[in-house]
C-alpha cells in the first residue's frame, strides 16, 4: 500500500475538522494517520461505495451510506488515554480481527483497538480490520 499525503483526503466537514483540532496533539497525529488509512483502504475497496465522513457521538466517523455495506468506524480518545479505532461492539469486526492480530495490538473488548503512539499503527494489519468493517454487512 502506498503512502498517501493527508492532503490527498482533505477534511471537508468543518465539524469533523473541529473534532480533530480538539484532540490533544499526540493523539491527533495518530488519529489523522488512522483517518488516512481508512480513506485509503476505502478508495481501494470499490464495493464499499462512497465513504461519508461525519461525526457520531462527537467522534469522526466513517460510513458507507450508498451501499450500506459496512458498519461504522469511529476514531477517538478512550478514557485510558492514547487513541483508538472503534467499531460497533455488537459486530464481529474486532473479535475477528483479534484472531489474526491479538499479539500485535491492545484491545478494549469487542469495541476498539487501542494505541499509545503513532508508531503502534501497523497498516498492513489494520487494513484488514478496516476492509472488514467497510464490507461487514456484505460478508454476513
Amino acid at each position: 500500500m502506498r503512502t498517501v499525503a493527508v492532503t490527498d483526503y482533505p477534511i471537508t466537514d468543518p465539524k469533523v475538522e473541529a473534532a480533530f483540532a480538539a484532540f490533544p496533539h499526540p493523539a491527533r497525529e495518530g488519529l489523522l494517520h488512522l483517518r488516512q488509512l481508512i480513506l485509503e483502504t476505502a478508495s481501494q475497496t470499490p464495493e464499499a461505495g462512497a465513504i461519508e465522513e461525519t461525526l457520531k457521538w462527537g467522534q469522526p466517523s466513517y460510513l458507507t451510506p450508498e451501499t450500506r455495506s459496512g458498519t461504522t468506524i469511529r476514531l477517538g480518545v478512550p478514557k485510558s488515554g492514547g487513541f483508538a479505532i472503534f467499531t460497533h461492539c455488537q459486530s464481529q469486526v474486532i473479535p475477528a480481527f483479534k484472531t489474526i492480530a491479538e499479539q500485535e495490538f491492545r484491545f478494549d473488548g469487542n469495541r476498539a483497538v487501542l494505541f499509545r503512539q503513532t508508531s503502534d499503527i501497523k497498516p498492513e494489519l489494520l487494513t484488514k480490520l478496516i476492509g472488514h468493517a467497510l464490507l461487514y454487512h456484505k460478508s454476513k
